[in-house]
Formats: C-alpha cells, sequence, structure tokens
C-alpha cells in the first residue's frame, strides 16, 4: 500500500506545483506591469530631474562659497548673508536628498566644473574683489535656478517634485534678496531670462533653456519592461512543460 500512496501522491504534487506555477504566471500578468510603473523615479521626467540636479548642485558648490564669504568676505553684510546661505542651503541640500531617496533617484555628488571654477575664483580673491564675485556669481546661479522651479512646480505630476519645488522657491526667493540688499549686484550685467521658443510651450525646453539637461530622466522603458516580463514567461512555460511531460 505504501507504494501506491507513494504513487498517487507523486502526480497529487506535480499537480500542485503545476497549479502553483500557473497561479504565478497568472498573477504575474497583473502584477508586474503594474510595478513598473509604480516603481520609485517611475513618473520623474527630464524637467524633475532638472530640478533635483539643479538643487542639489546649488547646494554642492553655495555651501562652501557662503562659508568663505563669512570667512573672508569684507563687507559685514556679505559675511552675514554667506552664513545665512550656506545654513540654508544644507538644509534645502537635505530636502532635496530626502526628495531622491523617495523617488529612488540618483543625484550629483560633486559640483560641475564650472561651479568648481567659480569655487577657486572666490577662493583666490580678496576684499573688495571676493565680495563681489560672491554676489555676482550667487545672484546669476539663483536668477538661473528660479524660473525652473516654476515651470516644474506648474506642470510637474509628482507630488513630492511639486513639494520639493515649492520649498525651494522659497528659499532661492530670500537668496536673492540677500544678495540685492548688499548693493552690489550689477543688474545690467544680469544675463536676459532664457525662455523657450514662443511656439512651444515645452516644460523640458524652459528648463534646459535655463540650466541644461542637468540629468536623464529615471523612466522606466515600457518595451524593457515588456522584454523582460515575456522572458520570465517563458522560462515559466518551458518550466511547466518539463513538469507535465514528467507527469
Amino acid at each position: 500500500m505504501a507504494p501506491l500512496q507513494s504513487a498517487r501522491r507523486r502526480p497529487a504534487h506535480r499537480t500542485r506545483r503545476v497549479a502553483l506555477l500557473l497561479i504565478t504566471l497568472v498573477a504575474g500578468l497583473g502584477v508586474l506591469p503594474g510595478v513598473a510603473v509604480a516603481a520609485p523615479g517611475a513618473q520623474l521626467n527630464a524637467a524633475d530631474m532638472t530640478l533635483l540636479n539643479g538643487v542639489r548642485l546649488a547646494g554642492l558648490w553655495e555651501m562652501p562659497a557662503g562659508q568663505m564669504a563669512a570667512e573672508k568676505g569684507l563687507s559685514p553684510r556679505v559675511r552675514e548673508i554667506g552664513a545665512e546661505i550656506s545654513r540654508q542651503h544644507g538644509v534645502l541640500d537635505q530636502l532635496v536628498v530626502n526628495a531622491a531617496n523617495k523617488l529612488g533617484a540618483t543625484l550629483p555628488t560633486d559640483p560641475t566644473t564650472e561651479q568648481k571654477g567659480w569655487l577657486g575664483e572666490l577662493q583666490n580673491a580678496t576684499g573688495a574683489r571676493f565680495d563681489q564675485i560672491f554676489v555676482t556669481r550667487l545672484r546669476v546661479a539663483h536668477g538661473k535656478i528660479f524660473p525652473v522651479i516654476g515651470a516644474v512646480r506648474a506642470s510637474t505630476r509628482d507630488a513630492t517634485v511639486r513639494k520639493l519645488a515649492d520649498e525651494a522657491n522659497k528659499f532661492v526667493s530670500d537668496h536673492m534678496a540677500m544678495l540685492e540688499s548688499t548693493g552690489l549686484v550689477r543688474w545690467q550685467q544680469l544675463p536676459p531670462a532664457a525662455l523657450p521658443p514662443a511656439q512651444s510651450d515645452s516644460l523640458v525646453a524652459a528648463a534646459a533653456a535655463n540650466v541644461g539637461s542637468g540629468g536623464r530622466g529615471a523612466e522606466v522603458s515600457t518595451t524593457v519592461v515588456w522584454l523582460v516580463f515575456l522572458a520570465a514567461l517563458g522560462t515559466a512555460g518551458i518550466a511547466t512543460y518539463r513538469i507535465l511531460r514528467r507527469s
């Protein structure tokens, strides 16, 4: 009787394995595409990433720039706002890092080559020349990121990016006002507003016009998702066939 029981159990055991495998395949049909859409960063586009990268890069060079101003600025006002801008960028940097972690996005870890050049310029300057360079460089940089924040805030579909844009807007507005309070802003030398062509309402064009590409979107390709899924489906199908054949 034992061999009979064993023989009966074996087909039943295989039948259960086949059933479980088929259930997994059916579940995969509904779940896998959903996971791809809901994956961290899946809703981000190039404009969203431009904002994230822009805010991050601003902090990477403006924090040390502000610290330098606090230490070697000639004007008491420059020293004061240097320390405050550095402090506030520390707060903003943490906000953008938190947002990126939540979205599964990767951020820069070093300033750009251009930004490193600005820091070198500040390191080599002293006295009134330092104050002028500090105010000029930071005011121009804030002027470039400011319209990008508004453009992304108006059109992003991601709530986390929208919240970051609101927070960044407050900081950038305050920083421009502080820099302007020094009386060192050379208004005639500020670059003109960079806007997309009148016939284009592209958010990406507006962002690129002000800060460049800034980074790649974190979108998940639908084609890749389906290729992976079909490959998994094919592998599972072969396994199912082998199990049925052995049965």
